[in-house]
């Protein structure tokens, strides 16, 4: 007697199991490095490459369950959702260990840096300049993207990718921008407590930018591919849900660590 279940049970697939060994020996040989334990700059970028092969193979697999195989049904959908709320969820806890780590310093300054926030001999970013350009930026790109996801619901496909393509410059201009910053600043991630809870806040936040621009344009590729419709989108959605994610951390480090923390 065949039973039926309300949730799609995976064909064997290799990616998991070679993920995570990959994973184990990139985080591995990078912690050698680290350490100055000598490690072929060549083997590093080896690893970095064969990992980013399984990640496309494994996400492609995916993509085909969902788009082409019509496995993502609506229990699946439930469970989809839920993991990426869960991630989020992880996500937020990473940053208030950084946050944490912020306001223990900033809050009660020990002898040790001088007893002043920012650190004695740091000169810290005016929260005028390119900071406050970057939040508008990225409120921009909140905005352009929720006109996407509308006008993709409303299936109007040419003006939903004209949106996300806008929210994909945005992030891009972000990026550059922030880097300018970096180039610019006066003082470096080993310059006292100050420059590194700066550069290890921001900078982690900078990578979720990339990681997230990355994500619409996977999501941009696939739309023009038609793999989207206007009841079917989970994908856009789940790309959606991280970018207005990153955009909220960012208004509490611009507003913590750029004004409050001048």
């Amino acid at each position: 007697m065949k039973i039926l279940v309300p949730f799609h049970l995976v064909s064997p697939s290799p990616w998991p199991i070679l993920a995570s060994l990959q994973l184990f020996n990139t985080v591995f040989m990078t912690a050698m490095k680290f350490n100055n334990i000598n490690t072929s700059n060549f083997i590093m970028m080896l690893n970095l490459m064969i990992m980013i092969f399984i990640s496309l193979n494994w996400w492609r697999d995916i993509i085909r369950e969902s788009t082409f195989e019509n496995r993502h049904t609506k229990e699946v959908l439930k469970g989809l959702k839920l993991g990426m709320m869960l991630f989020i969820t992880s996500e937020v806890f990473f940053f208030i260990s950084f946050f944490w780590a912020f306001f223990h310093t900033s809050l009660s300054p020990d002898i040790f840096i001088g007893q002043i926030w920012p650190c004695k001999g740091i000169k810290a970013f005016n929260p005028m300049a390119i900071p406050l350009m970057n939040t508008l930026i990225l409120l921009s790109s909140g905005i352009s993207l929720t006109a996407s996801h509308h006008f993709l619901m409303m299936g109007e496909v040419k003006k939903a990718k004209n949106y996300l393509f806008m929210t994909i410059l945005l992030g891009l201009y972000f990026t550059i921008l922030q880097y300018i910053e970096y180039i610019e600043a006066s003082f470096s991630i080993a310059d006292s407590v100050y420059g590194s809870t700066f550069f290890m806040t921001t900078g982690f936040h900078g990578l979720h930018v990339i990681i997230g621009t990355l994500f619409l344009l996977i999501c941009f590729i696939r739309l023009t591919k038609n793999h989207f419709s206007s009841y079917h989108h989970f994908g856009f959605e789940a790309a959606a849900w991280y970018w207005h994610f990153v955009d909220v951390v960012w208004l509490f480090l611009y507003i913590c660590v750029y004004w409050f923390g001048k």
